[in-house]
């Protein structure tokens, strides 16, 4: 456990006097997550800012500095029987609670248990003046007017350095069970959406290799009453199955072939592409395994009722994120001047115009 908060604004004041731009990097785990460009960078660490700053169990909130493993997050709620219930990836052992929310990674159970930043409650934050800001609180009812911590979700540190993260957590389950059942993608999709409409503990649907996978959380009672009602085999060891989907670490995911991800309507015709696909979320999270262009991606995408993003592989020189419409942009690049006045945080990452 170390607070590195006066080392790292130091190294944003330098970087600002010699005109430097910096790269922020936790665990290195989402390296491979937006743009690769061609600016001359200087790595930001905050692999050694770490450590619990405060845990309420009975309140249910959580302060830990960024750096911080999700390992030691999980080991530690786990002491009283609590979790993250938006189930952050752990792309490797070094995945850190800061890079998660930078990128917005949440797990399986997204539309039913949230996601981290429906969890946030308060973060600080290095701007790029080198000031040391403070957001939200450690409660919902701080979290009003414009919402500065949750705006950090997604933004890959183009707004700046989190250091601190107040989140709310919650129990663990007391039980879960998962069905399985043999079906095409084609069928999958209305199947799970059907299911997802049902007042059932629902905390889980996706469909990959033929076979649809509904997980069942909550008490023991709703739990079992709804197996015997549903149709499906209950599957043996499911939790290294969702964790293995959580990290990405299915035989879906290996290899080099662009990894697409399609975020839709979940009731959506599934996009007419050939090759791999693996669906999530109850359907509103759809992996593609092929290669093709954003051009060729994104009137699919929008058909559906959503965006696509080129997630990981391909040509990363390019946008691999959706487009955005001008005022969108304009809205962005305020935001980027407001918090990031000289452009020194992650250049171009998100966006070529970011």
């Amino acid at each position: 456990m170390a607070d590195k908060t006066q080392a790292l604004q130091q190294q944003v004041y330098a970087a600002l006097a010699e005109e430097r731009k910096l790269s922020i990097v936790g665990g290195g785990s989402k390296a491979f997550m937006g743009r690769q460009t061609d600016v001359e960078t200087t790595p930001l660490n905050l692999s050694e800012h770490t450590g619990i700053v405060d845990y309420q169990p009975v309140e249910l909130v959580l302060t830990v500095r960024a750096g911080t493993p999700l390992k030691e997050i999980d080991a530690a709620l786990a002491e009283h029987n609590q979790c993250l219930s938006f189930e952050p990836p752990h792309f490797s052992a070094r995945s850190t609670i800061g890079g998660t929310l930078a990128c917005n990674q949440s797990g399986p159970g997204r539309p039913w248990t949230y996601s981290v930043r429906d969890q946030v409650l308060g973060l600080r934050l290095i701007n790029g003046r080198a000031e040391h800001l403070h957001f939200g609180g450690q409660v919902m009812k701080n979290v009003a007017g414009y919402d500065v911590s949750r705006l950090q979700a997604g933004a890959m540190g183009c707004l700046g350095v989190i250091t601190e993260i107040s989140l709310k957590v919650m129990p663990r389950p007391a039980s879960s069970l998962t069905l399985v059942l043999a079906m095409g993608l084609d069928d999958a999709i209305p199947y799970m959406n059907r299911r997802a409409g049902e007042p059932k503990p629902l905390t889980g649907a996706c469909w990959f290799d033929g076979k649809l996978y509904l997980r069942l959380a909550g008490a023991q009672s709703a739990v079992e009453a709804t197996a015997h009602y549903w149709d499906g085999d209950v599957l043996e060891d499911a939790g290294n199955v969702w964790a293995a989907l959580r990290d990405q670490r299915l035989d879906f995911f290996a290899g080099d072939t662009p990894l697409w991800r399609f975020s839709v309507n979940s009731t959506a015709a599934n996009p007419p592409l050939d090759g791999n696909w693996l669906v999530d979320w109850g359907g509103a999270q759809r992996w593609y395994r092929g290669v093709g262009t954003m051009a060729d991606m994104e009137p699919l995408a929008e058909a559906a009722g959503g965006q696509v993003s080129l997630f990981r592989g391909g040509d990363r020189s390019g946008e691999v994120m959706h487009s955005q419409a001008q005022p969108m942009q304009q809205i962005q690049q305020r935001l980027k001047q407001a918090f990031d006045p000289d452009g020194v945080f992650n250049p171009g990452r998100l966006y070529s115009w970011l």
